[in-house]
């Protein structure tokens, strides 16, 4: 079993990637394989709501110039997703919304079923905020939701900073673990019994 984990943060080594390498660790021991991806520094593009990912039947988004397709490509070795976030203006990382919903509109099918989790780090506030704002997606995708003993924040804004939260590390660990203990439930007999789920019946309100 494996779970990626997105750092949605500009810097490499800061505070969201201290608070995903907690719970990568935690992953690890528990015998659960990990990666960490950044999405690095370069513009992420947003949707378009072109439909060609829909028309053409890609499973990737039509543009192929950042990060996103990369990202697609491995959700086909993955068994579930942790997208960790600094907090702007109480909002997660503007490229980190772009990647998630251009993601799960183009490779959706990719991420039906697999466990989700949203780290959130933050100097003061607005953590829990831009955590609603992650986990949104995840529910729409069918995606159970993995809990730890409070939201997934951690404080922290200089490089380093976030290591001195205990709290905040052991809600990573925790969050980690019960990660760990849903997908060994899940993979427990080697058979993937998915729930059965009527076709989708889309509704408008204005007719």
């Amino acid at each position: 079993m494996k779970v990626l984990l997105i750092n949605g943060s500009p810097r490499k080594k800061g505070n969201t990637f201290l608070a995903l390498s907690e719970a990568a660790k935690t992953l690890k021991q528990q015998g659960i394989e990990t990666e960490i991806v950044q999405i690095g520094v370069k513009p992420v593009r947003g949707c378009i709501a072109c439909g060609q990912c829909k028309a053409k039947q890609l499973e990737r988004c039509i543009f192929d110039d950042d990060i996103c397709n990369h990202i697609s490509e491995k959700l086909d070795n993955v068994d579930a997703l942790i997208v960790g976030s600094p907090v702007y203006y109480g909002q997660p990382n503007g490229s980190v919304l772009s990647l998630i919903q251009r993601l799960f509109f183009s490779a959706g099918a990719k991420v039906q079923n697999k466990p989700a989790a949203a780290v959130c780090v933050c100097r003061r506030g607005g953590a829990t905020a831009a955590f609603q704002t992650m986990n949104m997606p995840f529910q729409m995708m069918n995606m159970p939701v993995v809990t730890s003993q409070y939201w997934n924040i951690v404080y922290g804004r200089e490089e380093g900073q976030a290591a001195l939260d205990a709290e905040g590390m052991q809600t990573m660990r925790t969050m980690a673990n019960n990660m760990a203990w849903l997908l060994k439930k899940i993979h427990a007999d080697g058979n993937l019994n998915y729930p059965e789920r009527e076709p989708w019946e889309p509704m408008h309100f204005i007719r």
